[in-house]
Order: C-alpha cells, then structure tokens, then sequence
C-alpha cells in the first residue's frame, strides 16, 4: 500500500474511531449522564414530588433521557398546572413547573375539595382549609359557564379583597355575587374588568352598608 494510501485508511480509521468513541461517552457512558435534575416552580416536598414523578435514574445518560415521557410524568401529578423538560449538559434535568394555586373551596358530601381556577381538585379534605372562598354553584363542572365565570372571578380576587370573601355565589355567567364575612354581600355580575371591580369595591366598603354591586363598576350602587 502506499504512503498516501496507508495514510488515508490510518486518518478514516482514526476517524471511525473518534467518532465511536463520542458515541459511546454521549450515549452510554455515565460520564455524561444525570447528576441533578433541577426544579423551578416548586420547593420543599412539592419538589421532591417532580423529581419523584420524573423518575429519571441517577447517571442515566442525558441524552438518552425521554422528555417528553418525564413530562407526561410530572404533569400527571394533579398539583401541576404546567411543565416543560430540558437538558443542561453536561449532567443536568431542567424540569419547570408551574403549580396550581387554589382558589376556592367546594362542598361535596362528607369532604371539602380545593379547586384551582380551572375547577381541577388540588386536595380533599375532612373541612374546608382557611383563607379560601366557598363556591356555590348548581352544577360544580369545569365546563359549566356559571361555574367558569365563578372560577374566574375567584382567581382574580386581589389578596386584599380575597381575605374578606366567605362565599362566591353563581348561576349564571352574570349573576357572580360575593358574600363577605360579616354578611355584607357584593353583587359582582361578570368576570370581566375583575381588576376594576375590585378596585371600586374595596374603596365602597369603607362605606357602611349592606349591599354593594360593581357589576357595572363605572356606575354602581350602594344600599
């Protein structure tokens, strides 16, 4: 063989091997392979929760890692809203979450159940946890109009206000009322401008009164 020849073969086996040799650190070797999977969106056991449910094992190699599998996963656990997977070489999971955040409570025979604001059930309960609204609709469906606009006006309650309400009333898309702890009631009407309402709301209950409605917050009424 000549020269040129035997070095041609020498630099394309070379090659081969180069490449065999990533190859096998990339998809096989523990080299590259998870070291962490690193969760955002959530702390403490809820973290622990994801990396549970991610069930990715330890050296793993990352690149053989199914994200989307981990995601179905971690999105399977019913207090995450959102997720998304992606890898960080060399050895680390990125899983991003985004959990439910409860809302208000809904009575149910012998149990409470506390719903995030697409009426999904976070966790159930002997009695109704403190700090949440109960919801009173005649038909407790994450499909059902009154039900949606409830939901939502719960959602975008503002703290200050949110703290006062004891009961979110609704039968139609409408008709959401809002009954507060010392009984007074707020008529609310729709979901829509909740920010406005609630502004105008919080500056009428420093008025006495029984009665308030924002359904329409550029003209409401006290009584």
């Amino acid at each position: 063989m000549s020269h040129p020849a035997w070095r041609t073969a020498f630099v394309v086996l070379l090659s081969f091997a180069v490449v065999g040799a990533a190859a096998w650190l990339v998809f096989f070797s523990p080299v590259l392979g998870v070291q962490r999977v690193a969760v955002s969106g959530a702390t403490g056991t809820a973290a622990d929760q994801v990396r549970r449910a991610a069930a990715v094992p330890d050296r793993q190699p990352l690149a053989t890692v199914d994200l989307e599998q981990v995601r179905r996963r971690v999105a399977g656990l019913r207090q995450i809203e959102s997720v998304s997977v992606e890898r960080a070489w060399p050895g680390t999971l990125k899983v991003r979450v985004v959990q439910r955040r409860p809302v208000a409570v809904v009575a149910v025979p012998g149990r409470a159940e506390v719903v995030d604001r697409h009426g999904v059930v976070i966790e159930t309960g002997d009695a109704a946890p403190a700090g949440l609204p109960s919801l009173h609709v005649d038909r407790f469906v994450p499909g059902d109009p009154a039900t949606k606009a409830a939901l939502a006006v719960a959602a975008g309650l503002p703290p200050d206000l949110r703290r006062q309400v004891q009961t979110i009333r609704a039968t139609t898309t409408q008709d959401v009322s809002l009954r507060l702890g010392d009984g007074r009631t707020i008529m609310w009407g729709g979901a829509e401008r909740t920010k406005d309402k609630a502004r105008v709301a919080l500056m009428l209950l420093r008025r006495p009164a029984d009665a308030y409605d924002v359904s329409s917050p550029d003209v409401v009424t006290v009584q």
